[in-house]
């Protein structure tokens, strides 16, 4: 199966979209309530011509309505569930459209500048590489990622002996997916084990949506059935402690806090230890985003790991950088300044929906080794997104994807 295919078959929703157990139940409570109204409605009219017709001292004889006998709920048999095939198919249908909205600009960007690519050049020869290159590069791919990509399509080219470009299109998609996965030892998975305290280190510059990220990261593991705290380590900025506090208000989870100007260490000695004493099972620290003097970042990181593993040896179990994916090629040298300073273990690319540029993705993972582990794709709190090299193409190259495989279906 050619990866355009799996790819349709993954996300692409079929003509008639399975519904959730919770829709059908919902239609059938809907419809259930329209015929009681119709029939009260039939009840009120034949009551009033009733009493039109005793003032009147008419004769005869008013039948009562029918009653109105409604069928055995459906859910009281397994003919209205999904199968568990039904369920695992409609929820990684209602992903890519969430990866298909949230990437509209980068894909309009990167489709449209691949179109216009393939209709200039439509022969494999040099002068289409060096533009490929060039189409890649103004997209944040990154240099190094760019030349590897470009290099591999050179020897599939002469291998497989084609001549036209059209036919590299689909390669093109397949080859950004290989390169992606290419180093097996970088898990995108977060590492979080039951029945155990997880600890959860956030570190981020200001303004990159880090304390929204810790907001929805939150929502998310509530949403799992996890107990959540959050632990505000950032008490230089102003607004910071607040900022983490309303958050922690909406999703419904403590937010350990201290006075602004607080060690950000006593923050956290304070958080894991009501953490351990409550049963937790993930804690969330915000820190401080001040790069600029990276010995004190340094410095005030590594005491804040030493109080964490004092309670939880292994602590912190994630090291998360939030970067502001708009920002392009800055977002990586931010992502080099901090592996500098502390061990990341993952990225979360906020505001990926925000950009025409969605191959900084590619650049961050190649060329840093770090797997991008969420991404922002819009405001709501369930748009924060597990990152997968599969959804986050088909959101870059949907349509293509799309109208490849109605042309193939229609053959």
């Amino acid at each position: 199966m050619s990866l355009f295919n799996k790819l349709k078959k993954a996300f692409v929703p079929k003509d008639e979209p399975v519904k959730f157990p919770e829709e059908i139940e919902l239609e059938k409570l809907e419809e259930r309530k329209r015929q009681q109204q119709s029939v009260q409605a039939h009840v009120t009219d034949e009551e009033h011509h009733v009493e039109q017709d005793i003032e009147q001292e008419t004769e005869g004889v008013i039948e009562p309505p029918e009653e109105v006998v409604f069928a055995q709920d459906e859910f009281d048999n397994d003919s209205g569930l999904m199968s568990l095939e039904e369920f695992e198919q409609w929820e990684s249908e209602q992903i890519g459209a969430k990866f298909k909205q949230g990437l509209e600009k980068s894909r309009e960007q990167f489709q449209g500048a691949l179109n216009n690519l393939m209709s200039q050049y439509r022969t494999v020869d040099e002068d289409f590489f060096e533009a490929l290159e060039e189409m890649l590069i103004q997209a944040d791919v990154g240099f190094q990622t760019v030349m590897d990509l470009t290099d591999e399509l050179r020897d599939y080219a002469r291998k497989e002996n084609i001549t036209e470009t059209i036919y590299l299109k689909e390669i093109i998609v397949e080859k950004i997916v290989e390169i992606y996965n290419q180093d097996e030892t970088l898990d995108e998975e977060m590492n979080i084990t039951a029945g155990e305290l997880n600890v959860i280190l956030m570190v981020g510059v200001n303004g990159v949506g880090k304390t929204t990220t810790i907001g929805k990261l939150a929502h998310r593991y509530k949403a799992q059935g996890k107990t959540v705290m959050l632990a505000a380590g950032d008490t230089f900025r102003a607004g910071a402690i607040d900022q983490l506090q309303v958050w922690g208000d909406r999703v419904g989870v403590e937010v350990v806090r201290q006075a602004e100007g607080s060690d950000p260490a006593a923050v956290m000695y304070d958080a894991v230890h009501a953490a351990k004493k409550q049963g937790v099972d993930v804690l969330i620290c915000d820190t401080a985003g001040r790069l600029q003097n990276k010995k004190n970042l340094m410095n005030e990181l590594g005491k804040i790991k030493r109080v964490l593993q004092k309670v939880i040896p292994e602590a912190p179990h994630e090291v998360l950088l939030a970067l502001d994916a708009t920002t392009g090629q800055n977002a990586l040298s931010q992502a080099k300044s901090f592996k500098e300073v502390t061990d990341v273990t993952g990225i979360v690319l906020t505001k990926l929906d925000g950009t025409a540029k969605g191959g900084i993705v590619l650049a961050i993972r190649n060329e840093l080794s770090i797997p991008v582990k969420y991404v922002g794709l819009g405001e709501k709190l369930d748009d924060l997104q597990p990152f997968n090299a599969e959804r986050y193409v088909y959101g870059l190259f949907a349509d293509m994807i799309e109208a490849s495989n109605d042309d193939m279906d229609k053959g």
